[in-house]
């Protein structure tokens, strides 16, 4: 009897332990612990739209087009005798400067510009003994370097405090000032000679300063802090003597014209 009894007790036990060993196998998994969340990444705080005083200084550098005005007998004759006409001598190029801020408004201007341009040509009434045209390349290049004074038509900026300036998006100027121009002129390929109609092969240089004037305008349009687009248009006034030895008789060749310009500008 007491061995069935202790037999009944081993055998609850078991059955009691694989019904243990069952729920424990069917309970879900526990839940992983929630992973830790991201650190918030560092916000790069903007740049300000305010500089700490107003610039003293300005540096420009722009691409210009340059419309010649062309009143002297010299463009008279090349047009009347060749195919070229005035645009032929509208010239490319580079043009910059330097300025300073003498008062808010007031800046003195220190700049430079170069131009140039190659245009190919024919007599417009004459060929040759083949019956072939007549031609020639006109070279015309020209540099000045000039000094002048610039007045801007808005104020440049507003301080806000203390140590904040906060500059105008759009500032209109106009200016003028002098300076001293070069000029290089080659004409070169085939010639008639009016005397006999012979046709001969040459080259009729000609160079030489002057002094030039100028009036201008435009506007500087802020892009982003110390950057700006800037747009502008000047009227220069300059002739210069042709070399008399190849173009005999010619009075000076008028040099002045319209310059128009686009670049950026930085203040600093």
């Amino acid at each position: 009897m007491h061995r069935r009894s202790g037999f009944g007790l081993v055998l609850i036990a078991i059955v009691a332990g694989l019904a243990h060993a069952a729920d424990a196998a069917a309970a879900p998994p526990p839940a992983p612990d929630p992973a830790p969340a991201p650190a918030p990444a560092p916000q790069r705080s903007p740049s300000p739209d305010f500089f700490f005083s107003p610039p003293r200084y300005s540096f420009s550098i722009r691409g210009s087009w340059f419309l010649s005005r062309g009143k002297s007998d010299w463009f008279d004759f090349v047009e009347t005798q060749l195919t070229l006409d005035r645009g032929d001598f509208t010239m490319g190029g580079i043009a910059g400067d330097v300025s300073l801020h003498v008062t808010p408004r007031f800046d003195v201007v220190f700049g430079g510009d170069y131009n140039g341009h190659n245009s190919s040509s024919e007599y417009r009434d004459f060929v040759d003994n083949n019956r072939q045209p007549i031609q020639q390349n006109t070279r015309l290049r020209q540099g000045s370097v000039t000094g002048g004074v610039r007045y801007a038509l808005r104020n440049r900026g507003r301080a806000v405090s203390t140590l904040a300036w906060v500059p105008t998006r759009i500032v209109p100027y106009v200016g003028g000032g002098a300076g001293v121009l070069w000029y290089d002129l080659n004409q070169y390929g085939d010639f008639v000679d009016f005397t006999d109609f012979s046709v001969f092969s040459d080259a009729l240089p000609s160079q030489g300063a002057a002094a030039l004037v100028y009036v201008d305008g435009g506007v500087d349009v802020q892009v982003v802090q110390h950057f700006f687009v800037t747009f502008d248009a000047r009227y220069r006034w300059a002739s210069a003597d042709l070399d008399a030895g190849v173009w005999t008789g010619f009075e000076p060749i008028d040099l002045g014209g319209v310059r128009l310009s686009t670049g950026v500008t930085f203040t600093f």
